[in-house]
Formats: C-alpha cells, sequence, structure tokens
C-alpha cells in the first residue's frame, strides 16, 4: 500500500454548487488534496436535490467526500476577510459561481493571479467569459438543448435528455485534467495559471463527430438504441428471455455473423451488405435480417452463438441489474447519517488500496470578527 497519495499537500479552495465543479474538487480529494468546500449561508443547493442517500442528496454524498466545508457569507467584509485568507494559502482556486459574481464581490481573477503569482485558478462558466450568452445561467439540460445533443439523443418521433448529468460530468472531468496539467507545469515553471472552462464548449468538442457529419452532409437521425453510422449496431429481441444489443464493427465479424448465427453465409459478401456503409444505406433490411435470427433463439442461446461468433453483444440491463452486476465495484463512505454504498472511481492502482474521506456536514456560518 502507497501511503502518500499524489496531490498530498496540494491544498484547493473551490466556491462550488450543483455538479461541475463539485466533480472537479472530489477527484481532487479523491488524489489526496486538502480541499475546502466553500458554501453559502444555508449549504450547497445540491444537498437538497434528494434524499435517496440515507437521508441525503445522492448528488451530495457523490460529489462531496473526502472534502471539509466551511459556511461563509462572502457578501459581507468579515466572510471576505476569511475567503481571502482561505485563497492566499491555497495551491488551487475553483469556482462556478454565476459569470461575474466572484468579482463583484472584489474577486479579481486577473487581480487574483497577481497577487498569488503561483495559484492555480480554474473558472467554470456555462458559455465562456465573453460572448452574446455569457451572462446567462447554465444548467445540464439547458446546455444539452443549446449544443444541440437533445437533437441527436432520443427516438425518430422526440429528442430526449441524456439520462445522467452528462454535461455536468463532462465538465468537471475536463476542469480537472486541465487542473492536473497546470500542477504539473507549475512543478516546471514555479507559475500559475488562470484557466476558463466552459460547459457549452466542452459539450461541442464532445459532438465534433456528428457536427462533422452535418456539415459533411450527413445530417445524424435520431434513431433511439442505434449506432447513427454503424450497422447492424442495436437492439434486438429473443423468443424468450431479456433483450440483447449487439456491435458489429467490422465487415470481418459481419461475415462472422452471417455464417456462425444468421445461418446464411451468402449474406457475408452480398454487395448490399458487404461493407459497413452499405449496411448503413440498407439499414432496415440489415437490421431485419438480424431480427429474424435472433427470433429462432431464447436469449441464452444467442448469446451462447453470439460469443462463440466472437460477437460483441451486452445485456440491456436496469439499475436494478446494475446493483447486482458481477462487475460492479463499491466503496462505502462515511456520512453524517452513517455509511452509503456507492460505485468506486474506476482507476485501480496496482498495489495500493485508496481510503476515501467522509462527506462533510452543513456548518454554521462561520463566526463573525469579535464574537
Amino acid at each position: 500500500m502507497i501511503s502518500q497519495l499524489p496531490l498530498h499537500g496540494i491544498s484547493v479552495i473551490s466556491l462550488e454548487q450543483a455538479v461541475s465543479a463539485p466533480f472537479t474538487s472530489a477527484r481532487l480529494a479523491d488524489a489526496g488534496a486538502e480541499v475546502t468546500k466553500v458554501e453559502r449561508p444555508g449549504g450547497d443547493f445540491a444537498r437538497g436535490y434528494d434524499k435517496v442517500a440515507a437521508g441525503q442528496s445522492s448528488y451530495f454524498v457523490w460529489l462531496n467526500r473526502g472534502k471539509k466545508s466551511v459556511t461563509l457569507d462572502i457578501a459581507s467584509k468579515e466572510g471576505k476577510s476569511k475567503l481571502m485568507n482561505l485563497i492566499s494559502t491555497s495551491d488551487v482556486l475553483i469556482q462556478n459561481l454565476k459569470h461575474g459574481s466572484l468579482a463583484k464581490l472584489g474577486f479579481d481573477l486577473n487581480q487574483l493571479r497577481e497577487n498569488f503569482p503561483k495559484l492555480i485558478i480554474c473558472s467554470i462558466t456555462g458559455y465562456g467569459e465573453c460572448g452574446p450568452m455569457s451572462d446567462r445561467k447554465a444548467y445540464d439540460l439547458l446546455v444539452q438543448a443549446e449544443t444541440g445533443l437533445c437533437s441527436i439523443t432520443g427516438g425518430p418521433d422526440e429528442p430526449a435528455r441524456v439520462g445522467i448529468s452528462i454535461v455536468d460530468i463532462a465538465t468537471g472531468a475536463t476542469a480537472y485534467s486541465a487542473i492536473l496539467e497546470a500542477l504539473i507545469r507549475r512543478s516546471l515553471t514555479k507559475r500559475g495559471a488562470q484557466i476558463s472552462i466552459s460547459m457549452f464548449d466542452v459539450m461541442a468538442e464532445w459532438l465534433t463527430v456528428p457536427l462533422l457529419n452535418h456539415e459533411g452532409g450527413h445530417p445524424p437521425k435520431r434513431i433511439g438504441l442505434a449506432h447513427p453510422s454503424i450497422a447492424p449496431y442495436g437492439v434486438f429481441y429473443t423468443n424468450k428471455g431479456p433483450a440483447v444489443l449487439i456491435s458489429v464493427q467490422s465487415d470481418k465479424e459481419w461475415v462472422d455473423l452471417c455464417s456462425k448465427f444468421i445461418g446464411k453465409p451468402d449474406l457475408g459478401v452480398d454487395p448490399k451488405f458487404a461493407t459497413n456503409v452499405a449496411r448503413v444505406k440498407n439499414r432496415r433490411e440489415t437490421d431485419a435480417i438480424v431480427a429474424d435470427a435472433f427470433k429462432k433463439f431464447d436469449s441464452k442461446r444467442a448469446t451462447y452463438l453470439l460469443k462463440k461468433a466472437s460477437i460483441a453483444f451486452a445485456s440491456m440491463n436496469d439499475m436494478d441489474t446494475l446493483s447486482q452486476h458481477p462487475h460492479l465495484r463499491r466503496i462505502s463512505v462515511e456520512t453524517p447519517n452513517g455509511m452509503v454504498s456507492m460505485p468506486a472511481p474506476a482507476p485501480i492502482w496496482d498495489g495500493e488500496s485508496r481510503q476515501f474521506g467522509p462527506v462533510p456536514e452543513l456548518n454554521g456560518l462561520e463566526p463573525q470578527n469579535g464574537h
């Protein structure tokens, strides 16, 4: 077991709320940084999203382990003074308050960087520091809609929201990687950094492939549980048991599927289906052929044949199935209401067994000077 975590000795102050910035600072805390979460009087509103994790918010419990929480009224003179003291002794400052809020309170980021040249500042906004929409409030689903993500999610008849807070999570992960880059560079140059990350930019970059398809004359369509540029790739139903999702990634796999599962080897070399471009062009007929083959088998037999043919497949599971999945690794985290079990972070460090800190309770307002 390694006794010292990678970010041991790094101090982080995070003026954070909701999901994106808490995701970033939680990963820094997992890596050993000392993270102080600054909450407004009444607390981060994410504390009230739901009460399903031992009577506490699932979002808050997931995204705030291993942090210390302080409550400050940063609009007051005393609160500003305490915040400045915290910033002055920190390596990293993270904030995802409304665009311009810190500057209005007297915390100009350019001035902070000048005063503390080794400080790494990471600001998360909805639409960036400038531009016609920079002052808009931005939440996960709003940015899903604004970037066009909803337009390619769902079925033919209706757009849909991605089922998790994908914009927030992606933004938090992007901010985490940027801060790590800044810490590495600071170790070489002794200089801090000022980083700006917008939720819109993060999701726009993640939408590169559908955007390039659109600009190349092939605008993506909503096709539900299928892939817009690969076929067959989707859900098929057996004559008994749960549905199966398959993915044929190459023309060789198509040949194997035809000979070892469908039972019609000639289809593997038929010009209408022999290439992925042809199969996508003839998607309806391709999917119908595969669907007819699935109807001959129950789920157990179908998955046996797919595995034997080296065709990638997955079960159409739900959260109940995930909770009992043989590959689900868990950690237990201490919270003010007791231990909560949750999925483990994905990285597995060889020879290391990491411990995860408790979720902080909401503290009272920091005492004012003279009280």
